[in-house]
């Protein structure tokens, strides 16, 4: 067996390195943008760092995916669709560079000039610029899909339009978008939106394109076959308008890039094993060194590869449903925080291999700090005080199990907590004083088994507790349908986060989450202070003030006490046939999006 390991050359401090310069970009037509000072590569860069522009093209990778899907178009609100195609599949202005917090390069734009302020932004569209049925990629293209995607697509793409005062042709082939509100990262987030063709949608209804309409868009790859439910393919499109962009040297090389569905993760495991697949990422670490000892591992025909990065853990773990009065009280999350029994858990599902998230933006710079909150994050957090929950300013850890399964201290500090939100142990039952009995549901996609055989410890431990949680399993399509409009009490609950939060913040946590459907914000956070600490990054004009806003929000949010956290997954790991090769030099965001399949290739 053989397993790579690339250790990353570069220090933490160059993380932030493009946020160290003050100021705004100058109100000239540039390569690229960052959100804090320049672009790390100059306007005559040959490909992006972690590409290699000397790669050879051809094969295939064939992915697992559990679940399944019943529309390609994944820029509306109904359907399910692959969710790689959102990336694979459609270009946008501008491209984002993983190699650094936050910066874009020209990608269908040959440049972007800024106002002084970032109050507007002008994109020109390269000449060349083409769809995949060969026709030229226009203006009026450009100014129909974030017209259409800002009103009528999904929510990802509406609370930026709104903040689009004007939009507005300004030559053959610019467009200028001016902003009706102070906000430094719009820039960046308005050259992020796919483009597509105009004339495709005309007389259809755009919101109910399922699998009878195959977008075209602009993109390397085109959707060559697929079957509902069953797999999408996606070819190389040998006619591929922007090869010699720099931007896309060394990207894209592999000929077929294509996903299989199953019901569930043992299904696609076996079907990795048996050859069906060619890549695989495993995110247990228990089954990584113990069910990775196949023959094609043994004959080297199948390698092991695992990969550092350096950005935030993101969360992971069970959300708590403050639109319900179960969840309400705070101090009722924090007594299902310590009923449940992490280490025990952790043990049982890793060997005790994976260590756990502590908080939104652990495992990096942005992170909070241990102990009390002090300077500028303080300065922040402080006009909030009486908002802010224990331990945002004075500190604040997860709750610690002595690992084993009666979690006896844990548990009587979670009855103490109950006591207070006014639940007590009545006949051996948890209820308040009319009597009610505290019970709830846990919403569980049925595909998953890891998440039902740590929902089914955590059960048990509720038992001991008089408290009576009842695990709900539902397919796909009826889990997405009853997230999307928050019915449920509590469920599984992943948001990856990168190094440079910003707008999305407000869709993760913002408070118009509470009611409407559709955004990110399960857990129905209603913070004010939270909100304040996402306008202070987008606002920061210093690293400083920058890193002090994500490390406060990280306090409001790790102390909200919303979610139950897991583990993190500090490094990745992907076993793939040995003829997948990608380049030693890893970006920062390691594993990320816009690295497998970008940035390999397949060699014989």
């Amino acid at each position: 067996m053989r397993t790579n390991f690339f250790v990353r050359r570069y220090l933490i401090a160059p993380l932030v390195g493009c946020i160290a310069a003050v100021g705004f970009a100058s109100a000239e037509p540039s390569h690229g943008i960052a959100m804090y000072g320049d672009p790390q590569l100059p306007p005559d860069f040959v490909s992006l760092p972690y590409a290699n522009p000397d790669a050879p093209t051809g094969g295939r990778i064939v992915t697992g995916e559990v679940g399944s899907f019943d529309s390609l178009n994944p820029h509306i609100r109904k359907g399910r669709v692959p969710w790689q195609l959102r990336f694979l599949a459609y270009e946008s202005l501008m491209g984002r560079s993983y190699d650094e917090p936050f910066t874009l390069y020209g990608l269908l734009a040959e440049s972007i000039e800024v106002g002084p302020n970032r109050e507007w932004a002008e994109f020109v569209l390269r000449e060349e610029a083409k769809f995949s049925d060969g026709s030229p990629v226009t203006v009026e293209d450009v100014m129909w899909s974030y017209e259409t995607l800002g009103t009528i697509g999904h929510g990802r793409y509406q609370g930026a339009w709104a903040k689009v005062a004007s939009m507005e042709q300004t030559g053959p082939r610019s467009v200028r978008f001016t902003f009706g509100v102070e906000d430094r990262e719009m820039a960046l987030i308005i050259g992020m939106r796919p483009i597509l063709k105009k004339a495709q949608w005309e007389g259809k209804d755009f919101t109910e394109s399922g699998l009878d309409t195959i977008p075209i868009a602009s993109a390397p790859y085109v959707i060559d076959d697929f079957e509902a439910g069953r797999f999408v393919s996606l070819k190389r499109n040998p006619d591929y308008w922007g090869k010699d962009v720099p931007f896309r040297r060394g990207t894209n090389n592999i000929d077929e890039v294509r996903m299989e569905f199953f019901a569930d993760g043992t299904a696609a495991f076996e079907a990795f094993k048996g050859g069906l697949l060619t890549s695989n990422r495993e995110f247990n670490v228990e089954k990584w060194d113990t069910q990775y000892d196949f023959p094609a591992i043994d004959s080297g025909d199948v390698v092991k590869s695992i990969l550092p990065h350096e950005r935030p853990s993101g969360i992971t773990g069970f959300v708590m449903n403050t639109r319900r009065d179960a969840f309400a009280d705070w101090r009722v999350r924090d007594a299902m925080m310590h009923a449940f029994n992490f280490e025990f858990i952790n043990e049982a599902m890793t060997g005790s291999r994976q260590p756990r998230i502590t908080s939104y933006f652990s495992n990096s710079v942005l992170g909070m700090k241990d102990g009390p909150a002090e300077g500028r994050v303080r300065e922040f957090l402080e006009p909030f005080a009486d908002e802010l929950l224990p331990g945002a300013l004075d500190g604040y850890a997860l709750p610690v199990s002595d690992g084993s399964e009666r979690n006896r201290a844990n548990i009587r500090a979670a009855i103490d907590l109950m006591a207070e939100a006014g639940w007590t142990v009545q006949e051996g039952k948890m209820r308040n004083a009319a009597g009610q009995d505290f019970t709830f549901e846990i919403l569980l996609n049925s595909t998953s088994s890891e998440t039902q055989a740590i929902m089914d410890i955590f059960v048990t431990s509720l038992e001991r507790m008089g408290i009576t949680a009842k695990v709900t399993l539902v397919d796909s399509a009826e889990y997405k349908e009853r997230t999307n409009i928050y019915d449920f009490d509590m469920t599984y609950y992943r948001r990856g986060l990168s190094l440079s939060p910003g707008n999305e913040q407000n869709l993760y946590w913002g408070s118009e989450g509470v009611t409407e459907p559709g955004t990110r914000n399960w857990m129905g956070m209603n913070s004010p202070a939270a909100e304040a600490m996402i306008n202070q990054l987008l606002n920061s004009e210093s690293r400083d003030d920058f890193l002090a806003a994500a490390r406060a929000l990280d306090r409001v949010l790790t102390t909200g006490r919303y979610v139950i956290p897991i583990y993190q997954w500090n490094i990745s790991r992907i076993a793939h046939v040995k003829e997948l090769k990608y380049p030693e030099n890893l970006p920062i965001y390691g594993d990320w999006i816009g690295w497998q399949p970008d940035v390999w290739w397949y060699e014989e």
